[in-house]
């Protein structure tokens, strides 16, 4: 009995412990990161750089579709397109290159752990993890093509450079140095702020930093970030001097742009209040705990770094969903020290409302599901029909199976979690874990059809040969395009739109998107020839590809 008992608690330990942790984190990453189409937005939007340099063009300024994309510089895409260009025998290409938003990601995992470790002691090196792949903001940005997480990595890494300062100040300054200049490759300017700045901070506000050898060593680890970070814009101005004009006139304006408006204020408190759930009521607290100790690297580390990007929001005036990605690392370095010192009452609270939230986002996943299926309940069904018309239900017993399966295991992790200061955290990083996967096995064939392009670009194509079979040769003029439009025109077509240049073009074909204006304002000799709409209500868009006579 006692042998059976030992062995239990052995499989216990390895399936709550470090294996079962690594094995959840691959679990977040992988599912739903594969199997659905470019989507409408940033997935598509920043798939378009990757496909330019699959296909040679763009490897030192990004691409999109034949045009200069100054939102970011390479590291993400150069990442993204050495992924899918090692899985290509494996992988789509789109699925190939969202595999950086895993790498990226569970770098971010990774060094906010090991910083957690370094500021706190072991018991938070695990909450550390979970909290930072916790967080309700990232889960859906985890699993697209977006190259705010190379930043969300190369923040975290910075941030375990600077916790290991205290210890050895030239190992953890040089990381640091190294953090910041990839923070710098993945955002630019806004990355180098939100890094470089650490280091004059910690040199006059930290007790840890202030003597010569760290200081030394920061300032060394400074030059580092500054010099590797001048190589990039060096090469595109020895190259492409046109492009550097247009990639810091961006920037300039980026950061230059209005501030946060006062109405605005709220909306960004609300978005970083649902974004950085559950962290944030722990990180009230381990604030609380320490108040005393502030100015200890522990807690003026993780708290400079989230202060610097609040203040960059409310300079730039973006509130965008991804644009709180940067605050994730140090949120969760500063809730992973408030949990190993939870109040009974506090972690259970917090556990019973992850339990029960978690729980009713599971039983909504299932009505979604079943209005797909058997059209109950009949609101819900006619909204789904209204989004999605032509949609349907590739496989539904072999879905509904999978979903129980990972219903039935959320449940049993559940009841056997152990009892521990890390309850909490890895209760609703379980959930959120099995959620996500219900939510794939169930609704990700209607997302997959509300928001990829491909059957639209595919009409178009058919289409536009049409036109092109009396017309050879003829170019598509655009107005009004996304950029994720045009990088699905591009990859699903290979379909590459003009650009209008002073209201004339010599295109015959010309193709608008949701542009009513534009579309009363063209001239009689435009004749539409192809119209595609989809979606209904603030989703909807309409397509329309207009031939000019040659009358």
């Amino acid at each position: 009995m006692t042998q059976e008992f030992e062995t239990l608690s052995l499989l216990q330990r390895r399936i709550y412990g470090t294996a079962g942790l690594a094995l959840l984190v691959g679990l977040y990453l992988l599912v739903g990161l594969t199997g659905h189409d470019p989507w409408r937005g940033d997935d598509a939007r920043y798939f378009g750089p990757i496909l330019s340099m699959l296909g040679g063009d763009g490897w030192l300024f990004p691409m999109l579709a034949g045009e200069p994309l100054a939102d970011y510089p390479p590291l993400y895409y150069w990442t993204g397109a050495l992924l899918a260009w090692v899985s290509s025998g494996l992988l789509a290409p789109h699925e190939g290159a969202r595999l950086a938003s895993a790498i990226f990601v569970a770098l971010g995992v990774y060094f906010s752990a090991r910083s957690a470790e370094s500021l706190y002691g072991r018991p938070a090196r695990t909450p550390g993890a979970l909290l930072m792949m916790g967080a309700l903001g990232l889960v859906l940005h985890a699993h697209e093509t977006q190259p705010l997480l190379a930043l969300l990595a190369m923040i975290a890494l910075t941030l375990r450079g600077f916790a290991l300062v205290p210890q050895r100040p030239l190992a953890g300054s040089l990381l640091a140095g190294i953090g910041s200049a990839l923070a710098f490759l993945a955002a630019g300017l806004t990355g180098l702020l939100l890094t470089a700045t650490l280091f004059p901070l910690m040199m006059l506000l930290s007790s840890d930093c202030r003597h010569p050898r760290a200081s030394g060593a920061l300032l060394l680890g400074l030059c580092l970030a500054l010099s590797v970070s001048a190589l990039w814009p060096l090469a595109v101005h020895l190259h492409q001097p046109e492009l550097l004009n247009l990639w810091l006139r961006e920037e300039w304006q980026r950061l230059n742009g209005p501030l946060l408006a006062p109405s605005e204020i709220l909306r960004g408190a609300e978005l970083l209040g649902w974004f950085t759930w559950p962290l944030w009521p722990i990180v009230l607290w381990s604030v609380w705990r320490g108040r005393r100790a502030l100015g200890d690297l522990r807690w003026l580390l993780p708290g400079l770094s989230a202060l610097l990007v609040i203040a960059l929001l409310i300079l730039s005036g973006d509130i965008a969903q991804a644009t709180a990605l940067p605050i994730l690392p140090a949120m969760a370095l500063l809730a992973a020290g408030g949990v190993p010192s939870l109040r009974r009452g506090a972690a259970n609270a917090l556990d019973w409302f992850s339990l029960m939230s978690l729980a009713v986002f599971g039983v909504l996943v299932w009505l979604a599901w079943s209005a797909q299926s058997a059209g109950w309940p009949p609101g819900l069904a006619r909204h789904v029909a209204r989004n999605a018309p032509d949609f349907v239900l590739p496989d539904p017993i072999t879905q509904a199976l999978i979903g129980v399966a990972i219903s039935l295991t959320w449940i049993t992790l559940l009841w056997k979690l152990p009892r521990s200061s890390s309850r909490a955290p890895a209760n609703w990083a379980i959930g959120l874990t099995m959620l996500w996967c219900l939510a794939v096995v169930l609704l990700m064939p209607w997302f997959d059809n509300s928001r990829s392009y491909r059957e639209t670009v595919r009409s178009l194509e058919i289409a536009v040969s049409g036109e092109r079979a009396t017309s050879p040769g003829a170019c598509v003029a655009s107005t009004g395009l996304p950029d994720h439009v045009k990088a699905s025109l591009d990859y699903f077509a290979g379909l590459r739109t003009v650009r209008i240049v002073g209201d004339t073009t010599p295109c015959t074909l010309l193709l608008v998107m949701n542009d009513r204006r534009a579309s009363e304002q063209i001239a009689p000799e435009w004749k539409t020839v192809w119209e595609f709409r989809r979606g209904a209500g603030r989703r909807a868009e309409h397509f329309m590809l207009l031939r000019r006579d040659a009358s």
